[in-house]
């Protein structure tokens, strides 16, 4: 007989419901979210799993991987997809998730999500981090700008190296103002010098990568965007044809049809937030970039039709689209449309 299990899992406990093939709940149980814990569930013989399911979320990639490697039967499913199915529930309660969880698996009720090798998983805490800091240290810049504007002391145009000593200069004669000021300073020159770390150490892997190297011929790619994209993709295979990565980055017009009604409506915008944009931002700067392409004549042609703003979503998707036929056919881009043809 075969068996489905749900795990709804939080921080502390995680909730696991075992039903067998017609939907009967054999076993219910709340143990530790620890992957020692559910194995001394899961791993009983009297159950033969065909699919272990547990919704995505900040430790399911963690225990995914330790449920996988114990060759269970496991799946990650989508959040809003989980989402959608389970608030049919009366009663919103953990061990009513674990049920609904189970019969989800054991119908096929589900749509599974990849979950990233060890690697894109360190390459993105190294891009979120670096994105922090730079994030925290441009708001200290904006809150100094801000703050010392109320007493009539304007920063003005100034680069990042100069900021501090134009901000020592404006507060030299007010020393109430040079207290207040000095702990931003100290903080912001820390997460610059931060920051500069982790962006060489980008750099340095970029630079051996290979995958990342053929990116970044990609007009409007750069190091971050190629690695970003890098560790999104994490594994190209998994896309049948490079037409569906856009979809996948929230890139594709959302649809509603329903009798005689059909209308488009904006970009879905699910999928992974930092990718999208990236792609934005690579998009944004193929069009402003002075260097002449095919891909830009295609979208400059949109821009004519459709507007700058609907030209540069659409190049961002195609973008996704060009950037993952690169990394499969091993190719660089093409500049020219008869190269790209051939």
């Amino acid at each position: 007989m075969d068996h489905f299990a749900g795990l709804d899992v939080s921080v502390k406990e995680t909730s696991v419901c075992i039903v067998d093939d017609v939907g009967k709940i054999v076993r219910e149980v709340k143990v530790a979210s620890e992957p020692e814990a559910l194995l001394a569930v899961l791993k009983n013989l009297a159950y033969q799993f065909k699919r272990i399911g547990l919704e995505a979320g900040p430790l399911s990639q963690w225990l995914y991987g330790a449920l996988a490697e114990a060759e269970l039967p496991v799946v990650c499913v989508e959040t809003r997809h989980m989402r959608a199915v389970l608030k049919a529930q009366i009663n919103k309660t953990d061990r009513n998730d674990a049920r609904g969880i189970a019969q989800m698996m054991r119908v096929g009720l589900y749509r599974a999500v990849h979950v990233k090798t060890l690697r894109s998983q360190k390459l993105r805490m190294l891009l979120t981090h670096r994105k922090l800091l730079q994030s925290k240290a441009i708001a200290i810049d904006n809150d100094l700008r801000g703050t010392l504007r109320n007493f009539g002391l304007k920063v003005g145009v100034v680069g990042k190296v100069k900021f501090e000593a134009r901000i020592r200069e404006l507060v030299e004669n007010v020393p109430d103002l040079a207290e207040l000021v000095e702990p931003l300073l100290v903080v912001r020159r820390a997460l610059r010098e931060q920051f500069v770390i982790l962006h060489r150490r980008l750099l340095a892997i970029v630079r051996d990568d290979e995958v990342c190297r053929r990116l970044i011929t990609t007009p409007g790619v750069g190091p971050v965007v190629a690695l970003t994209y890098r560790a999104t993709v994490d594994v190209p295979a998994r896309f049948r044809k490079s037409k569906a990565v856009g979809a996948v980055f929230g890139l594709t017009c959302a649809k509603y049809q329903s009798g005689e009604s059909e209308r488009s409506g904006r970009i879905s915008r699910c999928g992974d937030e930092m990718m999208r944009v990236m792609l934005y931002e690579a998009a944004q700067s193929m069009l402003r970039s002075t260097r002449w392409s095919w891909l830009k004549a295609w979208a400059m042609q949109i821009a004519r039709r459709r507007g700058t703003k609907k030209a540069i979503v659409a190049l961002a998707r195609r973008l996704a689209v060009i950037m993952h036929r690169i990394w499969i056919d091993g190719t660089e881009f093409r500049w020219t449309r008869e190269a790209a043809v051939a």
